[in-house]
């Protein structure tokens, strides 16, 4: 085994490369820049340190021992390892190559974040990007924990330690029965919906999404009777469709193919509901400052 105390220096396993390739003492120095003497002591010590000798000399000629072509194989990854590391090093911390943590809510996904990874990710081909749905609140402690480097949330309720850009803003849509007696041409006003039964995301969900909502109905003058919550879209057009309710949804979040539901967007209405990214304003790291550019 080489002695820990004694370990390898990567110069002289690249002076080993070269004269295992010259087989010349005189040509492998200058191709290195250092003299011939130089050469050959380096070459000793390492033959010292490996307990083994590498070179057969002759007067006439050098050639590889059974144990020096050995080790070439073995030198030739250490090089080569040592090589990709300083590139990964070098392209890590010029931003270029890494891993980007991305918390989002599920409506960030049907219209406004697709695009914006596919023209990163063929920029930036070499980061690659982790995924994860979490709910608003999920992402803020996921943020804290630094268990993902930025978020898309329907909130801008956050520490003071974190930064934030409105990068969305769109219509809410009305989520009703398909026999249900309103359209797009016999709506005028929320206030219609009065004596319904509302199906929504919950408050602790997406505070802000929830006081939208209410301030929607309330400026109509009633408070919703709010019969069901839940966390998940499909879960809510899924109650709608079976008569359960109406609900009030950010307009990407229509599936106009897979739910017996029709959908009125409220164009009229001056609310609009928002989607932000978050992320820690300390974090320095140089993927996560090319990402927000692209944002």
């Amino acid at each position: 085994m080489i002695s820990k105390s004694n370990q390898l220096e990567l110069r002289q396993v690249q002076y080993f490369i070269m004269l295992s390739t010259t087989l010349h003492y005189r040509k492998a120095a200058e191709k290195l820049h250092i003299s011939q003497s130089a050469l050959s002591q380096q070459i000793k010590i390492l033959e010292t340190t490996l307990g083994a000798k590498l070179f057969e000399r002759t007067n006439r000629k050098v050639t590889l021992s059974y144990e020096g072509s050995v080790f070439l194989q073995e030198a030739n990854l250490i090089v080569e390892q040592v090589d990709r590391s300083l590139e990964n090093w070098q392209m890590k911390k010029e931003g270029k190559k890494g891993q980007l943590k991305i918390g989002f809510v599920g409506s960030a996904m049907q219209k406004y974040l697709p695009k914006v990874l596919k023209k990163f990710s063929s920029d930036q081909p070499l980061i690659m990007l982790n995924l994860q749905e979490k709910t608003n609140k999920e992402q803020l402690e996921s943020l804290l924990s630094n268990k993902i480097d930025i978020g898309f949330m329907r909130s801008n309720s956050i520490p003071s330690i974190m930064g934030i850009k409105l990068v969305y803003e769109e219509n809410f849509s009305l989520v009703l029965p398909q026999n249900h007696p309103l359209n797009e041409v016999s709506f005028t006003s929320i206030k219609q919906l009065s004596k319904e039964s509302f199906i929504l995301f919950p408050n602790d969900f997406s505070p802000m999404f929830f006081q939208q909502i209410l301030n929607l109905c309330l400026e109509a003058g009633f408070s919703p009777n709010i019969q069901h919550q839940s966390i998940h879209a499909p879960t809510i057009f899924k109650l709608v469709e079976n008569e359960m309710g109406i609900s009030i949804i950010p307009n990407s979040l229509r599936d106009d193919k897979n739910y017996n539901v029709k959908y009125i967007e409220l164009v009229k209405t001056p609310q609009k509901t928002r989607l932000y990214a978050v992320w820690l304003a300390h974090n320095k790291s140089k993927v996560l400052h090319y990402f927000l550019n692209h944002i």
